[in-house]
């Protein structure tokens, strides 16, 4: 049976891996950017490929009212969510606080922090109504580990792995499964947001190694809807091989 998944973040990166993972399983996706160009592409893309059913919201997860909008306006077909896949994040700048860009911190926090909330607030009730969901959270290694001049992303994501945490463990008498996807580098767009659109920096990020492909971090997303009901992964860091920690890598 197919199943209605919801995804933020959806037009490049993860985001877009994610919802192409579940429209090739067959299942009806609502799919969340900013970019209103890139949405209706991916679209037509999925409806035509994968034969599913696509609904696009072109919102900013950080503008509660907007939120509130467009959860509470979906269509009565739309309304029964299987699964909701937080996964709209960024990373902007990488200085030492005290050099810290006061604009980035706050694109960071509003997107990382209270974007996911407030899709929490909105979509959960939904869930609780029925008395089943799945929330999946992608946070990072910066959410395990700190590294320099990774502060505030860092504390973002720190935030991401408490709230996965508080989250579990108010909607568990609910029956409903909580579960953060952690991933270490990953070579999507995540380095030229954060070097602001120095592809050169960006690119070096990866040299010498190979990094995880969004695709790799989708088939665990996938992975962790696919168990039992009795069954839940609470916690998943995926990594590259050549990378051990938030700082170590074997490069050649």
């Amino acid at each position: 049976m197919n199943k209605t998944i919801l995804i933020t973040g959806a037009t490049s990166g993860f985001g877009k891996a994610i919802a192409t993972r579940f429209a090739k399983d067959g299942d009806d996706l609502i799919i969340t950017g900013r970019r209103e160009e890139l949405l209706m592409e991916l679209s037509a893309e999925l409806r035509k490929k994968y034969k599913v059913e696509v609904l696009s919201l072109c919102f900013d997860v950080r503008v509660k009212e907007e939120v509130e909008f467009a959860i509470s306006s979906l269509p009565d077909e739309w309304k029964d969510i299987d699964i909701l896949v937080n996964n709209a994040g960024l990373a902007v700048g990488m200085n030492p606080i005290q050099e810290g860009v006061i604009d980035d911190w706050e694109k960071m926090i509003d997107t990382n922090v209270k974007g996911l909330l407030y899709m929490t607030r909105f979509v959960s009730p939904l869930m609780v109504e029925r008395k089943k969901g799945h929330i999946i959270n992608i946070g990072s290694i910066a959410g395990k580990e700190v590294y320099p001049m990774g502060n505030v992303y860092c504390g973002s994501k720190f935030a991401v792995d408490a709230i996965t945490k508080g989250t579990r463990i108010d909607l568990v008498t609910h029956n409903i499964k909580v579960t953060q996807v952690a991933p270490g580098a990953a070579d999507t767009e995540f380095s030229l947001v954060r070097f602001k659109g120095d592809k050169k920096r960006a690119d070096g990020v990866y040299k010498g190694f190979k990094p995880l492909l969004a695709e790799d971090v989708a088939e665990v997303v996938f992975y962790v809807t696919t168990l039992p009901p009795h069954v839940s992964i609470h916690d998943v860091v995926v990594m590259p091989t050549a990378q051990a920690s938030a700082v170590n890598f074997y490069k050649v």
